[in-house]
Formats: C-alpha cells, structure tokens, sequence
C-alpha cells in the first residue's frame, strides 16, 4: 500500500470539495506511534464560501478495517485541541473499536472549553453531500466515507441509543441546533410550556 499517494488522493478529495488548501497538522504525543507516519489532521481556515475551520482526518483508515473512512468537524474558531481530539479517534479507530456510520464515541473530556459536548456522533456529510461522502479507490476496490463527526451532550446520544438515529436527527433539526457553538445546550433540555 503507497500510503503517500493515498494521502495525496485524500487531500486532493478534501480540496476539490472545499476549495481550499490546507495546513497539515500533526499531534505531537500520546497514541502517535501507532498510528502511520502518514496520518495527519488537515486544518482548512475560513475561505469565502466557508466560514467557519474545519478540521479533517487525513490517513485514519488502513482499508484492512471493513468500513474505511475518514472524518471532519467543524468550529467557529482555530482550535489545535482539535487536532488531538482526532488523533485520539482515529487511534480508538484503529485499536479499538471500527467505527462506522451513525456509531457515537466518547470524547473523554469536552470538545471544546468547558462544552457540554463531550461524545461525537458519526453522521453523514450533510452540508456537503455525497460528492465529498464517497471517494471510489480502484486500486482498493474500496469506497472511502468522508463523514461528519457531530459533537453532541450525553443525553443526546442517550436518547439515540433509546429512540434511534431518525429520532435524535428530528429533535436536532426541530431545535436547529447551532452545530458551531461549542456552549450550546442539549436539544433535549428545552423548557416545555403547560397550559391550563
């Protein structure tokens, strides 16, 4: 396996979706040493047509998994704990436990500042849809996801584990949940009104 070249397609994929060049990030301790020399977090700044960072995993599957992938998040600022937040999961990603579509994982501290979201939820790329979702590699025989990683509290992914992705999507939706703001609220914790 040419990690470089598939670390070029990666970035060429990312960059024909965003229209931006990168920085290249690395994290420089903890679970480094197990994941390849290759593996990297792209850092892409705010450009005219995106106005928030987006940071986005660059080499975080191996194709000996059997759901290769890669992930991004997005923030309203430049934010290196990012970069050790992913590293961290594609580490358990590639130790751990394979992650997928519509899995949550644990973050094991807040995604951001004292955020109350603390677990990301593996989801499709929806601001941006199945053109940077999918990336065929021949020489694989394989289609690598690109998939979003939503930060969410813990009663939110509570509730999906009762009610269901489609459900925990609909309450997202129904409170438009500002996937930006690092001090949002759950979307379960709205006051309801009674009347008599």
């Amino acid at each position: 396996m040419d990690l470089t070249n598939l670390k070029n397609k990666i970035i060429d994929h990312y960059v024909d979706n965003w229209q931006n060049q990168p920085e290249v990030k690395t994290w420089p301790s903890g679970p480094m040493e197990d994941l390849d020399d290759n593996f990297s977090v792209l850092e892409f700044s705010p450009s005219n047509d995106r106005e928030m960072w987006t940071y986005a995993t660059c080499g975080m599957s191996n194709f000996e998994e059997e759901n290769p992938l890669e992930l991004h998040l997005f923030s309203n600022k430049k934010d290196e704990s990012i970069v050790e937040l992913l590293t961290m999961i594609a580490y358990y990603h590639r130790t751990g436990s394979n992650l997928g579509l519509e899995h949550t994982v644990n973050f094991g501290r807040s995604w951001q500042d004292d955020s109350s979201c603390s677990f990301g939820l593996v989801s499709l790329p929806y601001l941006d849809g199945p053109k940077l979702e999918n990336l065929y590699m021949p020489e694989y025989d394989e289609n690598l996801k690109f998939l979003w990683l939503i930060p969410l509290t813990e009663d939110e992914v509570n509730y999906k584990k009762e009610y269901g992705m489609e459900a925990l999507e609909e309450k997202l939706e129904q409170q438009q949940f500002n996937y930006l703001d690092s001090n949002r609220k759950s979307v379960l914790n709205k006051k309801r009104r009674f009347f008599t």
